[in-house]
């Protein structure tokens, strides 16, 4: 018989959050070190930045597309099957990619199969296996952690990639990437447990088809589209042209590499703290002052004197507030609606997040194209954070009202 959610011992749940954890540091650092790769990408096929880039583009929306559908398998067959399938994804489309001389086979390879493994495992999976284990108390804490965990794969994975790329290359950079992604396999055994455990806190009864449409009726759940989709704009638009913006600047490629390491390194800091505080504080104030914080820091990048420095210090402040915005916004998710469909629900959210990033990585590029620089796309980021903090004020944490089973959801 399966342990009840909570009868977990203390053990069981630490092995289940540490092998999440593990799982997205690998999938997360394979994804968010593709930029690194732009400029060797670009020489190596000659396409031209602007190509390259919506194929970048159209990886990060098929990370995110990928969530919603892996994430009702998981919720219905376990989370341990979609891990194992995305890893032979991610390796298979990272290996494949330096044999692409064209766009359409970059998309294929970047923009499909290694983005669409990631996204199999990645927060949506991974939160709502946990989360339908532990008590709500510890759900914050659990998101946080496995959040720390994505942000640890990029402060190692960002510096090593590009100490690869200068010294074996950037071919032999992709290979060790590709078989790195290999070892989820193993890690994914802990979460066998989440499969088809009892779920507490499941608030509605009428299925999965039912859940999502009264989702999606409920303005709360839609605000927390509105912010996601500007925290993806964000983080594809810096994690795809950090390292074009440092060369324009005229400062060496190792900078953008330890920039990115540096954002990495604080969003350890800031997930774990995210987490922490939303067990105390309302998680729509910390939404808002998260985004509030990230256009203030832009705008204080864009006033300073472009050196090595500033660009540490920014990576450093951007990224304690990186992806600190995952634990609240799964936290939110799962009070409103309860854990059943979690996966699934917060796997949409995630879409909202990755079709920000296909405009964000896109049009970082076609800005740079036409305009030489990234200016506008600054502005764009700053005017599109402060709507964000915005709108997450309105949002009402209650669970949200029920009627019986497929009726709508309250709004």
């Amino acid at each position: 018989m399966t342990t009840p959610t909570n009868e977990m011992s203390p053990r069981a749940a630490w092995l289940l959050i540490l092998a999440a954890a593990a799982i997205l540091m690998i999938t997360m650092g394979a994804r968010l070190t593709t930029g690194l790769f732009l400029s060797s990408l670009n020489t190596a096929t000659g396409l031209g930045v602007a190509s390259i880039s919506f194929a970048m583009a159209i990886g990060q929306f098929m990370w995110g597309a990928s969530q919603p559908v892996f994430g009702a398998i998981a919720d219905k067959y376990g989370s341990v099957r979609v891990v194992i399938v995305g890893a032979l994804m991610l390796a298979v489309g990272t290996a494949a990619t330096p044999f692409m001389k064209s766009e359409f086979g970059l998309i294929v390879t970047l923009g499909v199969l290694a983005a669409a493994g990631a996204g199999a495992g990645s927060f949506s999976i991974l939160i709502g296996a946990t989360a339908q284990r532990l008590p709500l108390a510890r759900r914050p804490f659990a998101a946080g952690f496995i959040n720390a965990g994505g942000s640890f794969g990029q402060f190692v994975f960002a510096p090593l990639m590009q100490f690869m790329i200068s010294t074996t290359g950037w071919v032999s950079a992709m290979f060790t990437m590709a078989a790195t992604t290999l070892l989820t396999i193993p890690l994914a055994w802990p979460l066998r447990s989440s499969a088809h455990a009892p779920v507490a806190h499941a608030a509605h009864e009428g299925g999965l088809g039912a859940q999502v449409r009264a989702a999606l009726r409920d303005r709360n759940y839609l605000f927390l589209h509105a912010g996601f989709f500007t925290c993806g704009f964000h983080i594809a638009f810096l994690v795809t042209h950090l390292p074009g913006e440092v060369v324009l600047c005229g400062l060496p490629a190792s900078v953008s590499a330890t920039a990115l390491a540096l954002i990495g390194l604080f969003n350890i800091a800031g997930s774990l703290s995210a987490g922490a505080l939303s067990q105390r504080y309302r998680m729509k104030n910390l939404l808002a002052f998260i985004y509030g914080t990230r256009a203030v820091a832009v705008i204080v990048y864009l006033m300073m004197p472009k050196t090595a420095l500033t660009f540490y210090v920014f990576g450093a402040v951007l990224g304690f507030t990186w992806l600190a915005t995952v634990p609240p916004t799964a936290g939110l998710v799962g009070k409103l609606f309860g854990t059943r469909y979690l996966a699934t629900l917060f796997g949409l959210t995630l879409l909202s997040h990755q079709t920000g990033a296909f405009f964000g990585a896109w049009l970082g590029g076609l800005a740079f194209v036409k305009f030489g620089s990234y200016d506008w796309m600054w502005y764009a980021d700053i005017a599109l954070a402060a709507a964000a903090a915005l709108v997450n004020l309105p949002i009402r944490e209650a669970p949200v009202a029920r009627a019986p089973a497929g009726a709508a959801a309250a709004s």
